[in-house]
């Protein structure tokens, strides 16, 4: 836990000392640079004299005379990125300190940037070029300290001290590196020296600066700070009601920003496990013989039926945008693809303006052909999600361990075999033990219901994840197939993660003449169907599959409180932008 507690520190402005360095001080010598490659100093402010007046000499303030960070670091020269590799001192010396001018991949230097996580105190003795971020600067009398950022996981201290051989030369230093603002990339060349850095996640080595050079600015005043968005509910929470209370960053300030929201490091990496489990859902379905596949987002009925469609015109005629991969899905089975996946887009126009709602999301489909029973189905989706829970924890535990320190959660409890409860016996449970009489044995469950049928599952099974089985026909879809025995009940079942659906699937109707009657008892017109239904009347294998919501799965999975935070940029009835 060292590696998170750093980066939740190196977040805020250090107000403790710095650490004393061991290294000794970088001696910078006024470079005397050729007319050619002289930047030339851009002055801060200049008083013009009137036409009306003598012409008196032009007065030009000190770069220096500026307190503010802008001010500061725009009154330094400007270089090019190629210039950045002349010596500072000589015959062709550039300045130590400035601004580059813009890369636009005018020259490669094939310059060796360090990765911050691979330093050590091995390292020491060694000059070396970090790109980081500016974490923070505490500059004061004769030293500067500024804690260097990559990513969400690594924080490097650098430092600089004054040379008692050159103090003006140190001084303009120390004056631009002071001026250095939060969230500004910068190209520093320095040292490494071993060092004892606890409040860093490289914290046996730090480097001594000889060079920094601005790479691209962040403005003085910023949205909101990055230790602010940081803090962990409770303890904004338990602030309040003291002298100096923590500020309460709102959702729709940051996604507003969500670019600098996501550099949070708990943000951040819940965007590497949402990358994880796409990973995984891959690795397992490949592993257990299936094929990605793609398929259209503009169609031209309704996948679902249903008025919850994006409508548009598509050259002159209707079309609307793909609900879910579903009829396609369909079809490759009757194309012979066997088992078949999709990663993509899905859209509802639905104005659900709920925390576990989405207008656009991300879905991970699965189809497969049944030999005997849609349980093969359920074992398939079961081992997938299983893998996913393990591998999660395995193998992004650095990305956990950043996120549980600001949203609290613990890992997914699951059977080694599908846990599975068929519909009456839901029913029963949350009307003894869950004391919920008024449950209606055909219709869908309420988010209460859910909620406590995860609990009781839980206290029963000792799972947080769970199948349940044989919902009733008349909530599902037109393509699920009725159950044999019963045809108020259908083969079809939802995964459930902490209390909340996270899949819905079912054994699908492959016999094009039961699809027919089963879509026009629904009130959901054939025509915009034909195609969906003509591609069973070729042959196909009886079938099944799932369609599993990757933001829910993540803010589930996360015990995050709203969904959003697991969307990159999320779109709700509300929200189309950022």
């Amino acid at each position: 836990m060292l590696g998170t507690v750093a980066v939740r520190n190196t977040l805020a402005v250090m107000r403790r000392r710095p650490h004393t360095s061991t290294t000794t001080a970088i001696t910078f010598i006024r470079p005397t640079t050729p007319a050619a490659l002289r930047p030339t100093l851009r002055p801060f402010t200049s008083n013009t004299p009137s036409r009306s007046t003598p012409r008196q000499p032009t007065r030009r303030t000190s770069p220096l005379a500026s307190n503010t960070p802008a001010a500061i670091t725009a009154a330094f020269p400007e270089i090019s990125y190629a210039q950045s590799d002349l010596p500072t001192q000589g015959e062709n010396a550039v300045p130590a300190v400035g601004k580059y001018t813009c890369i636009m991949s005018q020259t490669e230097l094939h310059r060796d940037f360090q990765d911050m996580n691979k330093l050590s105190a091995a390292d020491a003795g060694k000059v070396v070029w970090v790109r980081a971020r500016i974490g923070n600067v505490r500059a004061k009398g004769n030293s500067c300290f500024i804690v260097l950022r990559q990513g969400p996981f690594d924080t490097l201290q650098a430092c600089y001290f004054k040379d008692k051989s050159d103090p003006e030369r140190s001084k303009a230093m120390l004056k631009f590196m002071g001026g250095l603002t939060s969230e500004t990339v910068v190209d520093i060349q320095g040292t490494l020296a071993t060092a004892n850095v606890k409040s860093c996640s490289v914290n046996d080595v730090e480097l001594s600066i000889s060079r920094v050079y601005v790479v691209s600015d962040a403005g003085a005043i910023l949205p909101f700070q990055l230790e602010d968005a940081g803090r962990p509910e409770v303890e904004v929470e338990a602030s309040q009601g003291t002298e100096r209370p923590f500020p309460r960053i709102g959702q729709e300030l940051r996604l507003d920003n969500r670019w600098l929201d996501l550099r949070v490091p708990a943000n951040n990496c819940i965007m590497r496990v949402q990358s994880g489990i796409c990973q995984l859902f891959r690795e397992s379905l490949y592993e257990q013989g299936f094929v990605e596949i793609h398929t259209p987002k503009l169609i031209g009925g309704e996948s679902e039926g249903g008025a919850g469609v994006f409508r548009t015109d598509y050259f002159g005629r209707p079309a609307c945008l793909a609900q879910s991969p579903q009829l396609y899905k369909q079809m490759a089975m009757s194309a012979d693809l066997g088992r078949v996946f999709e990663i993509g887009p899905v859209f509802r126009a639905e104005n659900s303006n709920t925390r576990r709602h989405l207008c656009e999301f991300t879905g991970l489909d699965l189809e497969m052909g049944i030999e005997e029973h849609y349980n093969e189905v359920l074992l398939v989706t079961h081992r997938m999600f299983k893998h996913i829970f393990e591998g999660l924890e395995k193998r992004w535990a650095k990305e956990l361990a950043v996120i549980r320190e600001q949203y609290a959660s613990e890992p997914v409890a699951f059977t080694d075999d599908p846990c599975v409860l068929h519909w009456p016996e839901a029913m029963s449970l949350l009307r003894g033990e869950g004391g919920m009489e008024d449950v209606d044995d055909y219709d869908d469950l309420t988010g209460a219901q859910e909620l406590k049928l995860g609990e009781l599952v839980k206290k029963k099974y000792g799972a947080d994840f769970f199948i349940l089985d044989k919902y009733p026909s008349a909530i599902r879809p037109f393509y699920t197939m009725p159950c044999p025995e019963n045809e108020k009940f259908s083969n079809s079942y939802d995964m459930f993660l902490r209390g909340q659906e996270i899949c819905s699937g079912a054994q699908r109707i492959h016999d094009p003449e039961l699809l027919t009657r089963t879509i026009e008892a629904k009130g959901v017109p054939v025509e915009p169907l034909e195609s969906y239904i003509n591609s069973f009347r070729h042959g196909v294998p009886p079938h099944g599959g799932a369609g599993i919501g990757l933001e829910r799965v993540v803010f589930l999975y996360l015990g995050l409180d709203n969904v959003r935070k697991a969307s990159m940029f999320p779109r709700d009835p509300n929200r189309c932008e950022p």
